[in-house]
């Protein structure tokens, strides 16, 4: 979502026909701009500009309409199209009609969708669930995870945003310059598994894809990462599936220091991850030397 969006079209269209000759991927973040100034303008007019009215700024069809009109433009560049972080039972059905058609159209979403809904901004600390798209009704919940499971959507990322909670709940922010995004990194994948796998929502081949298989794919690093065969990379997460856990932001990793799901109970935790063949993380404690990573040069998008 760009303020001048529609004055660059034409430039935005060719990057993704250049984008298709190659064989990349479009990402596109599907809010429209012009539709959200003036539902700013308005709130602002009666006197709702505290963070708490976010969700009323940026309603659902600020959401779909935007991802309508990307579809239309992979459509017109005969680009594939990955739409970030997706929020909506609206932008969810648009995007499953056009892979209906046989458009090469992925979605992401991530976690705060999945667990969270908009009534959390009824409370005092309500700025620090604002994310965008912002968190919505019960119904889009349920379609993501419906999604999830029928193959729908094919990406659960973290979108990792570590603000802490004294730069989040600034008084000085309001629902236009609120800070967006939370810390998700370390708990992503434990409560999918907790609230998908182990509740039934997802099977575990499901749960592999939606955070490893299909993003090495589409990004252009399978086989060399996404799967674990001769020749691969060897990285390995060793899972404790019955290991019970609450979710305590300020034991984590992140400088966040705090978690929006702070209290949750979750049933399944990696012990081990290994990357490359070494251990890197070891039962809570990060092992890894600084330095060990490595550029890992990308191919061309797979097809799904």
């Amino acid at each position: 979502m760009r303020d001048n969006f529609d004055a660059r079209v034409d430039d935005y269209t060719r990057a993704m026909q250049l984008a298709a000759q190659s064989g990349s991927l479009t990402l596109a973040h599907c809010e429209d701009g012009g539709l959200i100034r003036s539902i700013y303008r308005d709130l602002v007019a009666r006197g709702m500009a505290a963070p708490r009215y976010w969700p009323d700024a940026r309603p659902d069809y600020t959401e779909s309409v935007a991802t309508e009109r990307a579809i239309g433009m992979a459509r017109a560049t005969k680009a594939p199209i990955y739409v970030v972080h997706l929020s909506s039972a609206a932008a969810l059905a648009s995007c499953s009609r056009a892979r209906a058609e046989g458009l090469p159209v992925y979605v992401e979403t991530r976690p705060l969708y999945l667990y969270l809904t908009r009534e959390v901004f009824d409370q005092p600390d309500s700025a620090k669930y604002v994310g965008a798209p912002p968190l919505r009704e019960q119904k889009d919940l349920r379609a993501l995870w419906n999604g999830l499971h029928s193959g729908a959507i094919q990406c659960v990322c973290s979108d990792h945003a570590p603000w802490t909670l004294r730069q989040k709940l600034d008084p000085a922010l309001d629902v236009r310059t609120a800070r967006q995004g939370v810390a998700d990194l370390e708990t992503l994948m434990p409560m999918l598994f907790s609230e998908g796998v182990r509740k039934g929502r997802i099977s575990l081949s499901r749960f592999v894809e939606l955070t490893s298989t299909n993003a090495a794919k589409l990004f252009g690093m399978y086989p060399q990462k996404g799967t674990i065969a001769v020749g691969s990379d060897a990285d390995i997460i060793v899972w404790d599936r019955d290991a019970h856990r609450t979710i305590d932001g300020a034991s984590m990793q992140s400088k966040a220091r705090y978690s929006v799901y702070d209290g949750w109970e979750v049933i399944g935790w990696p012990l081990y991850t290994i990357s490359r063949g070494e251990v890197i993380f070891d039962d809570g404690k990060i092992t890894a030397r600084r330095g060990r990573g490595q550029w890992v040069r990308r191919g061309k998008t797979m097809i799904l």
